[in-house]
């Protein structure tokens, strides 16, 4: 059980405009109330022109950490006061660390969080990727399938300025990585082992149906998933996606966004709590509750 709030709970949380429908309070609370923290986890709306201000309070207030999520990962960057090489070399913040001499230390957990459900999947040495959509996720997904080893690496997005901003920022560590027009996305399919969807197409909203949801791919892209190709939608609402939906039926391999949120959260937890040893399993067992919408 979580002590109760005192005057000396300490504040951690996630700023993010839309931000109310986050499972990360369940899921770091949850996690919190384990590790007999005197913490609290907040979800924190925070609208573009209010950024800097919010940050700069959270400091002053001794938060302990915060998450970052859409549309913010790129627009925090320059409110740190110090990035780590990682987060430099993707150009995306979504986790924030106090500095003991003052100021936030911006990272990126994406990273490691997108990397935990392939690595046991076996080896991606040398196999062909490819990545929809162009924005802050974008970028982790990229450092990890680098990392991953990937031969080829294709972002395929509808903004060719988006697409180009990227190749830009990654081009010096990822020479393997290729841009395309979403029109290409037919021709691209059969030869990618890996399909990484980074775009909010197909998320679900509260009281949305399922069924209503729309699929990143069209018909004539989804003809060319072959069977055994894996699909990891960053899409955890509802689940499954439509594209995993669609990529089921044609015999992928699908996997979801859930565990990628849980080991973000997991990876930014031990910094901002020197501890190593977190409760990954509380915390995926409340995130799961928390989108059941069971207690």
């Amino acid at each position: 059980m979580a002590p109760p709030i005192s005057a000396s709970t300490a504040l951690v949380g996630v700023l993010g405009d839309p931000v109310r429908h986050s499972l990360s309070p369940a899921m770091h609370n949850a996690a919190l109330a384990a590790l007999g923290l005197d913490w609290i986890y907040l979800a924190l709306p925070t609208p573009a022109e209010s950024l800097a201000a919010v940050v700069g309070a959270l400091e002053a207030l001794d938060c302990r950490g915060l998450n970052v999520t859409l549309p913010h990962k790129q627009a925090v960057a320059p409110l740190c006061a110090e990035l780590s090489p990682l987060a430099a070399r993707v150009g995306a913040v979504n986790t924030l660390v106090r500095r003991s001499q003052g100021g936030w230390l911006g990272t990126n957990t994406d990273v490691e969080g997108f990397l935990a459900p392939l690595r046991p999947a076996g080896s991606w040495q040398g196999s062909g990727a490819l990545v929809l959509g162009c924005g802050g996720s974008a970028r982790a997904v990229v450092a990890g399938l680098v990392e991953l080893g990937c031969a080829s690496i294709q972002v395929v997005g509808r903004r060719a300025a988006g697409r180009q901003a990227l190749l830009e920022a990654c081009r010096s560590w990822a020479p393997q990585l290729g841009g395309s027009s979403w029109e290409e996305l037919p021709a691209l399919l059969p030869a990618s082992q890996l399909v990484v969807n980074t775009t909010p197409v197909g998320m679900a909203s509260p009281g949305q149906p399922a069924a209503a949801l729309a699929c990143p791919l069209e018909a004539a892209a989804l003809a060319g998933l072959g069977s055994g190709c894996w699909v990891y939608d960053l899409i955890y609402t509802p689940r499954p996606s439509a594209l995993l939906r669609a990529a089921a039926e044609r015999g992928c391999h699908g996997i979801d966004g859930l565990e990628m949120l849980v080991q973000q959260g997991a990876a930014a937890l031990r910094l901002w709590s020197g501890r190593e040893a977190v409760p990954v399993e509380a915390m995926r067992a409340a995130a799961e509750r928390a989108l059941a919408g069971t207690p």
